[in-house]
C-alpha cells in the first residue's frame, strides 16, 4: 500500500510558529548529528550569530525562530530534516511531519551528501499511523451508524448548535446535607448554584474535563449524545482524535475485571482482531489523552454505584483488570487518563456519585418552552394534514395540563401521539387526559391498536390482550425490581416478543457480552413505559398484597448525598400507581383485572393508594423535594380530598432542586383545593420563565418568595408579567437575588398594578440609586403597603437623601431605616387617609422615625437633609449615627434640626465628636428650652444621643408657665470618658447656668484628683442639680474622700454613696437638707484615710447614715474610728460590715458603747455574715442593746466582754447567738449575766449549752431581784429533752412566771426576787411556783414526753394560760391531761391543738376539760372530735357560763345530729365575744340552731365561718338558708373581725350583709373572698364600709368585682385611715379599674400588705407608681398579670422610696432580663427588701447582672 503526496492545505510558516516550542523540545534532544544537518541549511552569516550562543536550549530556540521568518521551501527542507533524522517523535508531531514534508512512502533519502538529497528513503514508522487512522475512520462509521438507529422516530433534525443546556457554576453541586439545611447553606449563599445557558456542541468544544450532563426521563439525553457521535464524525470537534460512547445498559452484562483495553476493545474491537492495530491505538490513548473522550450514557440505569476516589488503590498498569466500577470512577475523578475528556449522562439525583474531580462541570438539560412545544407539535403533525394539525397544535397550547407536561421533549412526543390515537378514535366527545398517568393509559391502547394495523374490533383492547398485558406488566415490575432495563431473549417468550414488537411497546438492541459475542435483548420503548406498566401490575395482580403495594409509595426526594445508597434507576414508578388511584382510571383497570368482583376489588385497591397519600399529607416532618413528589402524586390521583389535605399547610418551602412546569401545576392543584392563603418560598431552585406563566392558577398564595442568584432581571421580568393576575398575592420577596435597575424599573411599573401588595423585599440584589429610586416612587400609589426591604443593596448617600426626599412626600410611611448597605427598610401605616381627614393632626397622627446609620453623611451634607427631613409632617425620631459629621456638622443639626417640629430624639453616634463638641452640647442643654437630655460615651466619640421635649410645642394653647419653666428636667450623661480637669472646668462652667432641674449621669468613667477637685470647687453653685451620678467610676480613694467633702461644703446634699467602680452618686435637694447620708464602700482604707474621713465627717452636723462597709479597715482601723466617734453628729447608724476585723475589733465596737453615750446598739457578727452595726438615737437613752454572733470568744476575749458590760450602766438586752463558748468562760459569763442589774433581757442562742448548763443558768437566776426575760435556743431542745428540761427548771426556779418553748427554743420570764438572798428550795415539794402560762408550740413532743411535767404543772395552781400546739397525743397524752387540767383551778385559757388523738382518747379529754367559772377560753383546733367527743364538748361547754372565746376550727369529723348537739351547748355560752368555727361540717338544722343563738349572743365580737361545709338541702341550695344565717347578724353591735370566706353569698347575700355593716363603727377586719359578688353589689358594700373608720384589714379576692367597684373603693379609702391590709386578687377591675385603685393608694399611709394578683389589667405601672405614697408598706403581689418591662422600670424607681418593704411578687408576668436587672440594679438601695420572686417570667437567670439573693426565680 502506498501512500499519495498530501500537500499542506494551510501556511506552513504558521504551523512551524504553532508547533515551535515542541519542534524545540524535540530538538535540544537529539544528537549533534542531527543539529549539524539542520544548521547547514542556514546561511552561514546567520550561522556565525546562532551558533556563538553558548546554550543548546537557546541555539535550538534561535534555529527555530530563523525558519518561522524564512521562506516556504526552506522550511519544508527544515521540516524533512527533521522528520527524517530525529528519533521518539511525539506521535501528533509526526503525523503532521509527514503531511508537511510532502513524500510518499517508497521514496529514498540520500544522507551522504552534505547537502540534502530529496530522493526517497524506505519509510518504516507509517505503519502505526495507518492504523491509528483506520481504526479513527472504523469509530465514526459506528458513531454514524448508531445515530441513525437511534433517530429513527426523530420528528426534526437536531442541531447541537441551537440546543441549550444550563450550566451551574460549582464545583462539584452539594445535595443534601444530613447536618445542614439547605436553608442555611441557600441564605449564607454557600454552595449555591448560578447558572447560564450554552449550547450542546459547546460541551466538547472544550476538551480535558469532566461533565456531567442531567436531565429527567425524556429530556433527550441519549439522543443529544449520539448526536455528539454524528457531529464528532463529521468532523465538528477537531482536538478529539478518538470518541467512545459506551452505554450503562449495556456495561450492566459486565460481571467480569477488565482492563481500560479490554472495556473499549469489547465494544470497539480492531478491525480483523489485528493486535498490532489494538497496541497502537491504545499506545496513542495512553500518550494523548487529552485527544480522547469517553461518552458513558445513562449512569441512571447502571446497577452499580462508582467507587470512591479515595477507595481505589494507586493504578500504575493501564493493563490491569479491575472491577467496573474501579475503572469508571477512575476515568471520571482523573485518576488515570487525566487529560482525557469524559461524558457522563443521568438523572439529577445522581450527580452526587461524579465526586468533583478537577475541571469538573455539571450542566442540565433545558426543555422545551411554550414556542419550542408549538414547533415540536407543529412538526409531528405536519405530514398528517393541516386540519388535524391546527386542532391538535390547538389543543396542546391551550390545555394548561398537557403544555405544562409537554415542556419534557419526551413528554411533548408522548402527549402529541396521544392526541392523535384520540383524534383517530370514533366519536366526538373527546375526553382529554388530565394526568401523565392517563396519557399513558391512552399510549398503551394507541400501541395496541398498531397490532392489527389499526383495525378496530367491538371489544376492547385491553380485554383483547389482558393476558400479554398482564404478561407485559409483570416483567416490567421485575425489571425494575431487579434493576434490569434490558431483557435476554431467553427472559422473553416468543410470544410476547412478538406481541411487544409489533406494538412498539418493546423494542429489539444487538448487545455485546462480556466475551465478546453479540446476541440480541429487550427493552421497553422508554423507561418511563416500563414504570407505567409495572404500576398496572401493581394494581391489578391479585398476587400483589396492600404491603407490597405501599412499600412502592415512598416519596423520592430530589435531595441527595454522596453517602446514600445507589438506588433503582426507576423515578416515577410511584407517581403512575397514584395515577392509577384515580376516578378516571377505574374502568381501565377493572377491564385488566378481568374477574368477578373485579370493581370492589380496583376500588379498594385505588383507596389504599389514596390512604397512603393522605398520611404523608398528615406528616410536619416532609422535606420541599418530597412536598413537589406528594403534590405530583396529587395531581395524577385527580383527588380534591388529597389535594385539601395537603396545600392545607400555611408555607411550601422548596430549596435547591429544579422546578419544571409539571411540579408548578401540581403545586397549583393543591394550593387552589386548600382554599386557604398560602406562601410559596422558592429558594435555589431552578425554574424556567416560562414556569412562571403556571402562578396565576395559585388562586390562594398571598406571600411568594424567591431567593437566588439565579433570579435576575430576565427571571424578574418574566415575573412582572404575570403580577397582576395573582390576585391573593400581599406579600413579595425576590432577595438574594440578581435583581439589577434595570429589572427594579420593570417591577416597579408592575407592582403599580397590585395594589394589594402589603410587604415588599428586594434585599440582596444589585440594585443602586436608580432602581431604589423607582421603587420608592412607586410605594406612594400603593394603599396597602406596609413594609419595603431593600437592603444589602449598592445604595450612595445622593440616593439615601433622594430616598428620603421621596418618602417624605409619602404620608403613609412611618419608619426609615438605612444602614450602609446592609439595611433598607420602610414600613408604612395604613392608616393615612384617615389621619388626613382629621383636622387636628398634632393629637391623631403617628410619629414618624428616619434612621440614617453608616451612610457616609458630613457637614456638607447637613442641610440638604434637613431640608428633605422638612417634609416630613410629624418627625420624632432621626438616628444619624454611624456617618460624618464632627464638631461642625453636630452644630449644624442642633441649629436646624429642632426647628423641624416634633423631633424628640436625635442620634448622631459614632459621628467623629470630641470633648469640645460635649461641652457644646452642656451649653446648648442649658440654652435651649427643648433640649432636656444629652447622653454621651467615650468623649463623645461613641453614643451621642439629644433628646427634646415637645410638650411646649404640642399644643401650644394648652402651655402654662411651669410646663416650660425651670420644672422641666434636664440630664447630661457621659460614660465610659476619661474627663481632663480643663474639660471638666469648662463643663461645669455651662452647666452652672442651667436654670432647669439638673441630673449629671459621669458614670464609667476614669477621673483623676484634680478633675475632681474642679468638679468640687463649682459643685455648690450648680443650684439646680439634683443628681450626680458617678457609678463605675475609677476613682482613687482621695478623690472619693474629696466627694465627701460635699456633705460640708455644700447644704444641699441629701446623700453620698460612693461605691467602689460600682453604683456611686450624691443626691440633693433644692433648699438646705436637713439629714445627710453617707455610704463609703468597697475602698481600701488605711487608718490614715480614716482619720482623714472623720475630719471631714466632724464638720457634718446634719449626718443621719454612715456606712463604711468592705473597706478592708481591719482592727485597727474599727480602732481608730471608734476613738473618733464621740466626735461625729451621726443620728441613725453606722455600719462597718465586710471589714475583716477579729473578737479584738468586736469588742472596740462593743466599748463605743461606753466611749460613746448616744450609742443604743451595737450589732457584730464575725462569721459569713461579717456585719458590724453601731446605732445611736438622738432623745435621751433608756437602754442599750449589744448583739453578738459567731465571735468564738476565748476566755480572754470573754473577760473582757465582761469588764466592758460592767461599765455599760444602761444596758437592758443582751444576745449572744453561735458564738461557741468555751466552759472556763462560760460559767463566769453567766454568772455576770446574772448579777448585771442592767440586763432585763437575754437571748443565748446556738450557742452549745448543754443542759446542765442551761439549768445552772436558771438557777442563778434565783437570786435575781428584778424581772428578766431569757432566751435560750438549742438545736437539741426538743421533744423528751425539752419536757425534762422545763420540769427541772419548774423545780430549781420557783419564780419563773411564763414558759414558752417554740421549736427547738425556750423563753422563760422570772420575777424578781424581794429577799435579799438567793432562794434555794431545798424540798421542791413544798413550794408552789408562780408560774401564770406554760406553751409548747411545734417542738416535737408526742404524750409520752409529757411524765416528767405532771407532778411539777400540777403544783403550778397560779396557772392561767396552758397552750399546747401540734402535739401527737396518744394514752399517755391524754391521762396527762386528765391528771393535770383538775389541779389547775385558775386556769382561763385553754389551747389544746392536738393531733392523732383516738376518739376515746379525745372523749377523755373533753371530759377533763375545766369546769370553773374563771375558765374563758378554749381552742381545739384541727382535733378530730368525732360524734362522741362532740357529744361530750357539748354538754361540757353548757357549764362553763363564762366562755368567752371558742375555736374549733377544722375540727369536724362527725355525723350531722352530733353536730347539732354540739352547736346547741355552743349557744349556750352567751358570754362568747369569739368563735372560729372554720371547715366544720354542719346540716340545715345545725345552721338553724346556730342562727337562732346568735340572736342571743350580743357579746360577739369576732365570728370566723370560713369555708364553713353545709349538708344542704334544695332550699339552702337556692340561699334561704344563707340570708336566715346572715339576718341573724342583725344582733350584732359590738363585731370587729367577720370572716365569711367561700359561702358563696352572690349578691344577694351581699345586700343582706350590708344591712348591718353601717353599725359595726369598731370593725377591724372584713374578709369575704370567693363570695361571687359582682361589681353591683361591690360598690354598696364598700359604702357600707365607708361607717368601719377603724377597719384595718378587707379581704375581698375571688369575685367578680370590676371598675365600678375599684372607683368607689377610691373614693372609700381616704375614710379609713387605719387600714393596712387590702386582698383585691382574682377580681376583673382591667385597665380602667388598676387606674381608679392608684387614686385610692395615694391616701392609704397605714396599708402594709396590698395583693392584685391576676385583676385582669397588664398596665400596673399607675398602681406600681402610686406605692410610694404608701411609707408603711411591707408586702406587695402583683402577679399573675402579663405586664411587661415597663412595670420592672417603674417599680426600679420606687422601690428605694418604700423604706419598709419586705416582699414583692411578681410571678407570671412578662418581665424580660432587661426589665429583671433594671429592678436588680435598684437593690442595693433597698436594704429592707428580703425577697422579690419572679417566677414564670421569660428571664435568663443565669445572667451576670442577676445574682442577688433576694431575687428568686424557682419555688426550689
Amino acid at each position: 500500500m502506498r501512500m499519495e503526496r498530501v500537500d499542506w492545505p494551510g501556511d506552513i510558516l504558521s504551523l512551524v510558529a504553532q508547533e515551535a516550542s515542541a519542534l524545540v523540545e524535540l530538538l535540544c534532544e537529539q544528537n549533534s548529528g542531527v543539529l549539524d544537518r539542520i544548521f547547514a541549511l542556514v546561511e552561514p552569516k546567520t550561522l556565525d550569530h546562532r551558533q556563538s550562543l553558548t546554550n543548546t536550549r537557546d541555539r535550538v530556540s534561535a534555529i527555530v525562530d530563523y525558519f518561522k521568518s524564512s521562506d516556504r521551501n526552506s522550511c519544508r527542507r527544515f521540516l524533512a530534516i527533521v522528520y527524517q533524522y530525529s528519533e521518539n517523535i511525539p506521535l501528533l508531531l509526526e503525523t503532521t511531519l509527514v503531511s508537511i514534508a510532502g513524500y510518499t512512502p517508497g521514496t529514498n533519502f540520500n544522507h551522504t551528501c552534505e547537502t540534502v538529497d530529496y530522493s526517497p528513503l524506505p519509510y518504516v514508522k507509517r505503519p502505526r499511523l495507518d492504523h491509528l487512522q483506520s481504526y479513527t475512520d472504523a469509530l465514526k462509521s459506528m458513531a454514524l451508524q448508531k445515530y441513525e438507529s437511534v433517530a429513527q422516530a426523530v420528528v426534526k433534525d437536531i442541531r447541537l448548535e441551537d440546543t441549550w443546556v444550563y450550566l451551574r457554576h460549582r464545583n462539584p453541586p452539594r445535595g443534601k446535607d444530613r447536618t445542614i439545611q439547605p436553608q442555611a447553606s441557600l441564605d449564607n449563599h454557600e454552595g449555591e448554584e448560578s447558572e447560564h445557558k450554552v449550547s450542546v456542541e459547546s460541551l466538547l468544544k472544550t476538551t480535558s474535563r469532566v461533565v456531567t450532563l442531567l436531565g429527567q426521563a425524556g429530556s433527550g439525553k441519549t439522543l443529544l449524545v449520539h448526536c455528539l457521535g454524528r457531529d464528532w464524525a463529521e468532523g465538528s470537534f477537531p482536538s478529539i482524535h478518538l470518541l467512545f460512547l459506551l452505554e450503562f445498559r449495556q456495561l450492566n452484562l459486565i460481571s467480569r475485571d477488565l482492563s481500560l483495553k479490554e472495556l473499549l476493545f469489547l465494544f470497539y474491537p480492531a478491525c480483523d482482531d489485528d493486535e498490532e492495530q489494538s497496541d497502537a491505538v491504545f499506545e496513542f490513548i495512553l500518550s494523548n489523552p487529552e485527544k480522547v473522550c469517553f461518552i458513558f450514557d445513562g449512569y441512571d440505569e447502571f446497577r452499580a454505584k462508582l467507587t470512591h476516589p479515595e477507595k481505589l488503590e494507586s493504578i500504575n498498569d493501564p493493563n490491569k483488570p479491575l472491577p467496573l466500577t474501579d475503572l469508571l470512577s477512575g476515568l471520571c475523578s482523573r485518576r488515570f487518563l487525566p487529560d482525557c475528556t469524559v461524558l457522563v449522562t443521568c438523572r439529577p439525583r445522581d450527580v452526587t456519585d461524579m465526586f468533583g474531580s478537577p475541571g469538573f462541570i455539571t450542566c442540565e438539560l433545558q426543555g422545551f418552552d411554550r414556542l419550542g412545544v408549538k414547533e415540536y407539535a407543529e412538526q409531528y403533525f405536519h405530514k398528517k394534514g393541516d386540519e388535524l394539525k391546527k386542532k391538535a397544535v390547538n389543543l396542546l397550547m391551550n390545555n394548561r395540563h398537557l403544555l405544562s407536561m409537554s415542556h419534557v421533549p419526551g413528554l411533548c412526543h408522548i402527549c402529541c401521539v396521544c392526541m392523535e390515537h384520540l383524534f383517530s378514535s370514533d366519536g366526538t366527545d373527546l375526553q382529554l387526559p388530565t394526568s401523565l398517568t392517563q396519557i399513558y393509559m391512552q399510549i398503551l391502547l394507541a400501541f395496541l391498536k398498531r397490532i392489527n394495523g389499526g383495525v378496530v374490533s367491538g371489544t376492547s383492547p385491553l380485554q383483547r390482550y389482558r393476558s400479554k398485558i398482564v404478561e407485559m406488566s409483570q416483567l416490567a415490575l421485575k425489571g425494575l425490581e431487579e434493576s434490569t432495563i434490558v431483557f435476554m431473549d431467553t427472559d422473553v417468550s416468543p410470544e410476547l416478543q412478538d406481541f411487544g414488537v409489533k406494538s412498539g411497546i418493546l423494542s429489539c438492541v444487538k448487545l455485546t457480552r462480556e466475551d465478546g459475542s453479540s446476541g440480541y435483548g429487550f427493552t421497553f420503548m422508554h423507561l418511563t413505559m416500563q414504570e407505567f406498566l409495572a404500576a398496572l401490575h401493581l394494581m391489578t395482580s391479585q398476587n400483589i398484597t396492600e404491603s407490597q403495594l405501599k412499600k412502592k409509595l415512598n416519596l423520592k426526594t430530589r435531595w441527595t448525598t454522596k453517602i446514600d445508597p445507589k438506588s433503582v434507576f426507576t423515578d416515577s414508578l410511584h407517581v403512575y400507581v397514584c395515577g392509577l388511584a384515580a376516578e378516571a382510571c377505574k374502568s381501565s383497570l377493572v377491564q385488566l383485572k378481568g374477574t368477578e368482583g373485579t370493581t370492589a376489588w380496583v376500588q379498594k385497591r385505588q383507596a389504599t393508594v389514596r390512604n397512603v397519600l393522605l398520611g404523608f399529607a398528615g406528616s410536619t416532618s416532609q422535606t420541599g423535594p418530597k412536598i413537589v413528589e406528594l403534590c405530583r402524586c396529587a395531581h395524577e390521583t385527580q383527588d380534591a380530598k388529597l389535594a385539601r389535605a395537603i396545600g392545607s399547610r400555611p408555607q411550601f418551602e422548596l430549596r435547591n432542586i429544579r422546578l419544571n412546569a409539571v411540579d408548578m401545576d401540581s403545586l397549583a392543584f393543591v394550593t387552589a383545593a386548600a382554599d386557604q392563603n398560602v406562601c410559596l418560598d422558592i429558594g435555589g431552585c431552578s425554574i424556567d420563565p416560562d414556569c412562571l406563566e403556571i402562578l396565576p392558577s395559585f388562586k390562594n398564595v398571598d406571600h411568594l418568595i424567591f431567593r437566588s442568584r439565579k433570579y435576575d432581571d430576565k427571571f424578574a421580568e418574566a415575573l412582572c408579567g404575570i403580577l397582576c393576575k395573582l390576585q391573593a398575592l400581599q406579600k413579595l420577596d425576590f432577595i438574594s437575588g440578581g435583581l439589577t435597575d434595570v429589572g427594579a424599573a420593570k417591577l416597579a411599573r408592575a407592582l403599580k398594578d397590585c395594589p394589594h401588595i402589603t410587604h415588599l423585599n428586594v434585599s440582596d440584589n444589585s440594585l443602586k440609586d436608580e432602581g431604589i429610586t423607582e421603587i420608592a416612587e412607586t410605594l406612594c400609589r400603593l394603599p396597602n403597603i406596609v413594609s419595603v426591604l431593600m437592603g444589602k443593596n449598592s445604595i450612595s448617600t445622593d440616593g439615601i437623601l433622594t430616598l428620603v426626599e421621596r418618602m417624605s412626600a409619602c404620608n403613609s410611611v412611618q419608619k426609615v431605616h438605612v444602614e450602609a448597605n446592609k439595611d433598607i427598610s420602610l414600613f408604612f401605616s395604613q392608616s393615612s387617609d384617615k389621619v388626613c381627614e382629621n383636622t387636628d393632626l398634632n393629637n391623631t397622627e403617628e410619629p414618624k422615625n428616619v434612621m440614617l446609620k453608616q451612610c457616609n453623611i458630613n457637614v456638607s451634607n447637613v442641610i440638604s437633609l434637613c431640608n428633605k427631613l422638612g417634609g416630613f409632617s410629624y418627625i420624632t425620631l432621626v438616628d444619624l449615627s454611624n456617618n460624618s459629621l464632627g464638631n461642625k456638622g453636630l452644630k449644624k443639626i442642633l441649629d436646624l434640626l429642632p426647628k423641624l417640629g416634633m423631633i424628640q430624639e436625635i442620634n448622631v453616634s459614632e459621628n467623629g465628636v470630641d470633648m469640645d463638641g460635649v461641652v457644646m452640647l452642656a451649653s446648648a442643654l442649658c440654652n435651649q428650652k427643648n433640649l432636656r437630655k444629652v447622653d454621651a460615651s467615650e468623649n463623645g466619640k461613641k453614643k451621642l444621643v439629644l433628646w427634646f421635649d415637645t410638650s411646649s410645642r404640642h399644643n401650644s394653647r394648652q402651655l402654662t408657665p411651669n410646663v416650660t419653666g425651670i420644672h422641666l428636667h434636664k440630664k447630661l450623661s457621659l460614660t465610659h470618658s476619661e474627663i481632663k480637669p480643663v474639660y471638666m472646668t469648662k463643663l461645669c462652667k455651662q452647666l452652672v447656668k442651667c436654670e432647669n432641674l439638673l441630673d449629671i449621669e459621669f458614670s464609667h468613667l476614669k477621673l483623676s484628683n484634680e478633675s475632681v477637685e474642679k468638679l468640687m470647687l463649682i459643685l455648690p453653685e450648680m443650684s439646680s442639680l439634683q443628681l450626680l451620678n458617678l457609678s463605675h467610676v475609677d476613682l482613687s480613694t482621695n478623690g472619693a474622700l474629696l466627694l465627701i467633702r460635699s456633705l460640708a461644703d455644700c447644704q444641699r446634699v441629701t446623700a453620698v454613696e460612693l461605691r467602689h467602680q460600682a453604683e456611686a452618686f450624691i443626691k440633693f435637694v433644692p433648699e438646705k437638707a436637713e439629714a445627710a447620708i453617707c455610704k463609703l464602700t468597697e475602698y481600701k482604707l488605711c487608718k490614715s484615710n480614716v482619720e482623714k474621713l472623720s475630719r471631714i465627717l466632724e464638720n457634718c452636723p446634719r449626718l443621719s447614715e454612715l456606712d463604711l462597709s468592705h473597706n478592708l479597715l481591719h482592727d485597727e482601723g474599727v480602732k481608730c474610728f471608734v476613738d473618733y466617734l464621740p466626735k461625729l453628729k451621726i443620728s441613725s447608724s453606722v455600719s462597718l460590715t465586710g471589714n475583716q476585723i477579729t473578737q479584738v475589733g468586736a469588742l472596740h465596737l462593743v466599748n463605743s458603747m461606753n466611749t460613746c453615750e448616744k450609742v443604743v446598739a451595737v450589732e457584730v457578727s464575725l462569721g459569713v455574715e461579717d456585719q458590724s452595726l453601731i446605732k445611736f438615737v438622738q432623745e435621751h437613752v433608756n437602754g442599750k442593746t449589744l448583739r453578738l454572733r459567731e465571735c468564738s470568744f476565748e476566755v480572754i476575749h470573754l473577760k473582757k466582754l465582761v469588764e466592758i458590760v460592767n461599765r455599760c450602766p444602761r444596758l437592758l438586752t443582751l444576745e449572744l447567738s453561735s458564738n461557741s463558748l468555751h466552759s472556763q468562760g462560760l460559767f463566769s459569763l453567766l454568772d455576770s449575766l446574772v448579777e448585771l442589774s442592767t440586763i432585763q433581757t437575754v437571748k443565748l442562742r446556738s450557742n452549745g449549752l448543754s443542759s446542765e448548763q442551761i439549768e445552772y443558768f436558771v438557777k442563778k437566776l434565783s437570786s435575781c431581784h428584778q424581772h428578766r426575760d431569757t432566751r435560750i435556743e438549742e438545736p437539741w431542745l426538743t421533744g423528751n429533752a425539752v419536757a425534762s428540761l422545763i420540769a427541772k427548771c419548774l423545780n430549781l426556779q420557783p419564780h419563773i412566771k411564763e414558759i414558752s418553748v417554740n421549736r427547738a427554743s425556750i423563753n422563760i420570764i422570772t420575777e424578781g426576787n424581794s429577799s435579799p438572798r438567793s432562794t434555794f428550795v431545798a424540798h421542791p415539794e413544798n413550794f408552789s411556783p408562780a408560774l401564770q402560762s406554760i406553751s409548747f408550740d411545734d417542738c416535737d413532743i408526742e404524750g409520752q414526753h409529757l411524765a416528767p411535767l405532771t407532778l411539777p404543772i400540777q403544783k403550778c395552781h397560779a396557772l392561767q394560760d396552758l397552750r399546747f400546739s401540734q402535739l401527737k397525743v396518744d394514752r399517755k397524752g391524754a391521762d396527762f391531761f386528765s391528771a393535770v387540767i383538775p389541779f389547775l383551778r385558775n386556769l382561763r385559757n385553754l389551747t389544746l391543738d392536738l393531733k392523732g388523738a383516738a376518739e376515746d382518747e379525745v372523749a377523755t379529754l373533753m371530759e377533763a376539760l375545766p369546769k370553773t367559772t374563771s375558765f374563758e377560753s378554749l381552742s381545739l383546733s384541727q382535733l378530730v372530735l368525732g360524734d362522741h367527743g362532740a357529744t361530750v364538748l357539748g354538754r361540757a361547754l353548757q357549764s362553763v357560763p363564762n366562755l368567752k372565746s371558742i375555736n374549733l376550727s377544722q375540727c369536724s369529723v362527725w355525723t350531722a345530729a352530733r353536730g347539732q348537739d354540739l352547736v346547741r351547748g355552743l349557744v349556750q355560752c352567751v358570754s362568747l365575744a369569739e368563735i372560729r368555727l372554720d371547715s366544720v361540717i354542719l346540716d340545715e338544722e345545725g345552721i338553724t340552731i346556730l342562727a337562732q343563738g346568735f340572736s342571743r349572743l350580743t357579746s360577739l365580737r369576732r365570728l370566723s365561718l370560713n369555708k364553713i361545709r353545709v349538708v344542704t338541702s334544695e332550699t339552702f341550695v337556692n340561699g334561704t338558708g344563707i340570708l336566715c344565717l346572715l339576718a341573724s347578724f342583725k344582733g350584732f353591735r359590738q363585731m370587729e373581725e367577720i370572716e365569711l370566706e367561700s359561702w358563696r353569698i352572690g349578691d344577694s347575700g351581699t345586700y343582706e350583709l350590708v344591712k348591718y355593716i353601717p353599725s359595726w363603727t369598731e370593725l377591724v377586719k372584713l374578709s369575704l373572698s370567693d363570695n361571687n359578688v359582682t361589681d353591683q353589689a361591690g360598690e354598696k358594700l364598700l359604702a357600707a364600709l365607708s361607717h368601719c373608720r377603724v377597719l384595718q384589714k378587707l379581704q375581698l379576692s375571688k369575685n367578680q368585682l370590676g371598675q365600678a367597684s375599684a372607683a368607689k373603693l377610691a373614693q372609700v379609702v381616704p375614710l379609713l385611715p387605719q387600714l393596712s391590709e387590702l386582698n383585691l386578687s382574682e377580681n376583673q377591675f382591667g385597665q380602667q379599674g388598676s387606674m381608679s385603685l392608684c387614686e385610692g393608694l395615694m391616701s392609704m399611709k397605714a396599708l402594709k400588705i396590698l395583693h392584685l394578683t391576676s385583676i385582669g389589667s397588664s398596665d400596673l405601672v399607675g398602681v406600681a407608681s402610686s406605692l410610694k405614697h404608701c411609707p408603711s408598706i411591707e408586702d406587695v403581689s402583683l402577679s399573675w398579670n402579663l405586664c411587661d418591662d415597663s412595670l420592672a422600670r417603674t417599680l426600679a424607681e420606687i422601690l428605694p422610696l418604700c423604706t419598709k418593704l419586705k416582699r414583692l411578687d411578681l410571678e407570671a408576668n412578662n418581665i424580660t432580663t432587661a426589665g429583671a436587672t433594671v429592678i436588680a440594679k435598684c437593690l442595693p438601695s433597698c436594704p429592707s427588701i428580703e425577697v422579690i420572686r419572679l417566677w414564670r417570667n421569660p428571664i435568663a437567670k443565669e445572667d451576670e447582672n442577676l445574682k442577688d439573693q433576694r431575687l428568686n426565680f424557682s419555688s426550689v
